[in-house]
């Protein structure tokens, strides 16, 4: 929340300006650790509309953070202070919902806050597991590096995402076109064919009179089925907005034919590029689990992941714990326990999510290239057969004739 504010500073000199906190108490802690003396504060916001930041259109992409990421890394190696470094990127910044966060987190260190306890504070921005890094290089002193590794993790994994999302896109279209195609035939062409059909008194095919009667469900009750698919959609949204129906559907990406090689090796880079992540940064292994857990996009592997925790707090190996799932495949397995026996357990991890990622790619490539056909087949199929359900009796009634 932004706040507005008129302050004296340590010379007496009236300083005015604003302000980004989640409070108007943190806000007041946080000017008076810079030394100012508060005559006046209040939310931001008046004047009129026009006059008022829209945030809406500045939401903060994985590209933003991506880069954000990058030049922290650049300027902690050049031994910029970590103060100078936020103000700096600050000021550069051209989304001005990243610019505000940053402005406040420079605030937040000139008044003697950690770097991820500032971070914390936008967990819309900066996740737990991109907080616990930046803690972990605090610990160990290499800033540079692990803004370097988060940029590089980060980069990959909306490059990963953005593939799979991008593969679902021709078919959903094609799928929308070709219902569009047959509602529109349903309604405007076969109603004005079938009275031709039924005064002819021929006896009707079967499945002309499925078409038929397909037909004469959307041109009479054409709005009942339409609010009952919206009410079903919007049922169906709901349900999937509740714990168990977002199981069930993560359960469904890795269980449908076609799709769930691509949906596990997707998951399983994940799991494998976080671990290795944050085991390299020395971020202890159980912690390193359920930050995993947490951001792993899928609700079966969380669950596999915090009952590995459990099983690893209790004394078993990582290995022997996800051994208990089938949903992890036995190489990767088999690499995890070479890892923990030979103790290059981050390398292991890198080179399987290398693997997958590989596999992610392919699998990607070969659903693009069998979409395509598949769909054209699809298409042709149920044209043809609303084509021939018309256009047979049609030249039965002319032979007869």
């Amino acid at each position: 929340m932004l706040f507005t504010y008129k302050a004296l500073d340590t010379g007496g000199v009236l300083q005015e300006g604003s302000i980004d906190a989640l409070s108007i108490d943190i806000a007041i802690a946080s000017l008076q650790r810079r030394g100012f003396i508060i005559t006046t504060i209040a939310p931001a916001g008046g004047g009129s509309i026009f006059s008022r930041n829209i945030t809406f259109f500045d939401r903060v992409k994985v590209k933003d953070v991506v880069i954000l990421s990058r030049q922290m890394a650049t300027l902690f190696q050049a031994q910029v202070s970590a103060l100078r470094v936020f103000r700096l990127l600050a000021a550069e910044m051209e989304n001005a919902s990243l610019q505000r966060k940053l402005e406040a987190v420079a605030e937040d260190l000139q008044g003697g806050s950690a770097i991820s306890k500032a971070l914390s504070k936008y967990p819309d921005v900066f996740s737990d597991f991109y907080v616990n890094m930046v803690r972990a290089g605090e610990e160990s002193g290499k800033l540079d590096e692990t803004f370097l590794y988060l940029a590089d993790y980060l980069d990959r994994t909306y490059e990963i995402a953005s593939k799979a999302r991008n593969a679902l896109i021709y078919p959903a279209f094609v799928v929308a076109t070709f219902i569009t195609v047959m509602v529109l035939m349903l309604t405007l062409v076969i109603p004005k064919i079938s009275s031709v059909l039924t005064e002819s008194g021929q006896e009707i095919p079967i499945y002309t009179k499925v078409v038929l009667v397909m037909s004469k469900a959307f041109t009479d009750y054409g709005f009942i089925v339409l609010i009952a698919a919206v009410v079903g959609a919007f049922l169906l949204w709901r349900y999937l907005k509740t714990p168990q129906g977002a199981l069930a559907l993560d359960r469904t990406k890795i269980t449908v034919p076609g799709f769930k090689a691509l949906y596990r090796k997707l998951y399983l880079s994940r799991i494998s590029d976080n671990m290795n992540t944050m085991l390299i940064s020395g971020i202890p292994m159980v912690r390193s689990l359920e930050l995993t857990a947490a951001v792993v996009g899928n609700g079966v592997y969380k669950g596999i992941l915090e009952g590995t925790v459990e099983a690893v707090k209790a004394g078993s190996s990582v290995s022997d714990a996800l051994a208990r799932y089938p949903e992890i495949p036995g190489i990767m397995i088999q690499m995890v326990k070479v890892g923990e026996e030979t103790g290059e357990l981050g390398n292991i991890l890198r080179t399987l999510a290398n693997f997958y990622r590989r596999e992610v790619n392919n699998a990607v490539d070969t659903l693009v290239d069998l979409i395509e056909p598949v769909m054209v087949v699809g298409l042709g199929l149920g044209v043809a057969f609303l084509l021939a359900s018309v256009l047979i009796p049609i030249y039965n009634i002319s032979s007869a004739g």
